[in-house]
């Protein structure tokens, strides 16, 4: 017990203080994640939107596909970017794996198909709304898109969030790609698996309550953006 409330108030104290290595761990981790969000956003929002108003034949099995990838084990994913990012892989010769831009690109194969079948459940409602009204108006299919995509813009930061939220908190697989290196790849959630295993309780604690402020702020942030709470209504 006494070593649990003097690693809580080290890591008050860390935290209030605003200790140097803590801030570059959450600055990187906020950084890989939020790049991570962005591209996967940019992928799989247009995506989402073309499976609600297009029919071709492999739809529906892509959605499906899309679906089951939403409990794609993290690990797994880690392996396979490993695999084709080391010396002996297709893409080896770049140099990317145990650097930051191997966890982006994990991060996004995760939250791509979350963020996608997400987006997809709200777009394909709107779009039953919209449906008569966009075929009578004759416009082409980009337009669809991006009117569904502006119209649902509240709906789809829910989406986006939701992906943030996995990303944020995901450890095995930029574990494997990343390599937990000093000062280069070390986020949030790897260096609380390094430090319990050390038994620097403050620091992993200080670290832990940052995640999870992280995490408040942003939900706090989408909540205002979208405007959820209007007067009486929730």
């Amino acid at each position: 017990m006494v070593d649990l409330w003097s690693g809580f108030s080290q890591a008050f104290w860390l935290v209030v203080t605003f200790d140097p290595e803590l801030a570059e761990i959450a600055f990187r981790s906020l950084r890989v994640t939020l790049s991570a969000l962005l591209v996967a956003s940019v992928i799989a929002l247009p995506l989402a939107a073309l499976l609600a108003v297009k029919r071709f034949r492999w739809r529906r099995w892509i959605i499906v596909i899309l679906n089951a990838l939403m409990g794609l084990p993290p690990v797994v994913v880690g392996l396979v970017v490993y695999v084709i990012l080391s010396r002996s892989g297709p893409l080896g010769v770049l140099g990317l794996l145990f650097t930051p831009t191997a966890m982006i690109v994990a991060q996004t194969i995760i939250i791509v198909p979350l963020i996608a079948s997400v987006a997809h459940q709200s777009l394909r409602e709107l779009w039953a709304e919209y449906h008569d009204l966009l075929i009578s108006m004759n416009v082409t299919q980009w337009q669809k898109i991006r009117t569904l995509l502006w119209d649902s813009r509240r709906a789809l930061l829910t989406a986006s969030l939701a992906g943030f939220g996995r990303a944020i908190g995901e450890v095995g697989a930029i574990m494997i790609v990343g390599g937990n290196i000093d000062h280069a790849t070390r986020v949030l959630t790897t260096a609380i698996a390094l430090e319990t295993g050390k038994g620097d309780f403050g620091l992993a604690l200080a670290l832990g309550f940052v995640l999870i402020g992280i995490a408040v702020a942003v939900n706090l942030s989408i909540h205002w953006l979208s405007r959820t709470e209007r007067g009486d209504r929730w």
